[in-house]
């Protein structure tokens, strides 16, 4: 028979009938099952390496200053300072005869000019009867300065110049204290509780500070 004639057939391969009987000519392999497909189970992320501390920000740096002047426009400066300070001199001494000569500027000047001014602060100026006005900030910077000096000029000075130094600093300090212990005896004397104060406390002309 030629094969365009062969009948065709369809094959029922339901195993069970509509009654949910198993049908006797059911192939007997076990029906394939469509496993439900899973969700894969999360790979965990790989942790980045550690990267490196991100840079402090720069902190703004000093403004650069400027350039000092050559030693040409120093010796200039010099140079004119002193045509224009002898020039003055001779006028001053001309609106003034038998005037002397103003001393030239020297350490010990310096030291002195320092040491006048932070006794000052401290009400050493003061005239009798009068209440003592201090600038205790203003003293203690003199005073600070001086040691500045000292420090700066050390294994620079004479004998003489060391020992000026070293008097005028100790002075001070032990004046810049008796004025502190003074200010402080005064405070605690007017502060509200306080009696009266005794022998030898502050009195009515006890410093006051200024600043």
């Amino acid at each position: 028979m030629p094969e365009q004639n062969k009948p065709f057939v369809v094959t029922d391969r339901r195993k069970f009938t509509m009654d949910g009987e198993l049908r006797p000519d059911a192939d007997p392999s076990p029906e394939r099952e469509e496993r439900a497909a899973t969700p894969a189970a999360p790979v965990a992320a790989t942790p980045e390496p550690p990267t490196a501390a991100a840079p402090a920000p720069e902190t703004p740096s000093e403004p650069a200053l400027p350039p000092g002047p050559t030693a040409e426009e120093t010796d200039q400066a010099r140079r004119a300072y002193e045509m224009t300070a002898d020039r003055l001199d001779t006028a001053i001494r001309s609106a003034n005869p038998g005037m002397d000569h103003p001393p030239a500027m020297s350490f010990d000047q310096l030291v002195q000019s320092i040491y006048m001014t932070a006794m000052m602060q401290l009400g050493a100026a003061t005239h009798e009867g009068q209440q003592p006005q201090v600038d205790i900030l203003g003293s203690r910077q003199s005073i600070d300065m001086l040691a500045v000096l000292s420090e700066k000029t050390k294994g620079n000075l004479s004998p003489e110049e060391n020992r000026l130094l070293d008097s005028a600093l100790f002075e001070l300090r032990m004046a810049f204290l008796e004025i502190t212990q003074a200010l402080a005896r005064s405070a605690a004397a007017k502060a509200p509780g306080a009696g009266r104060p005794g022998p030898g406390g502050p009195g009515p002309g006890g410093p006051s500070i200024v600043r």
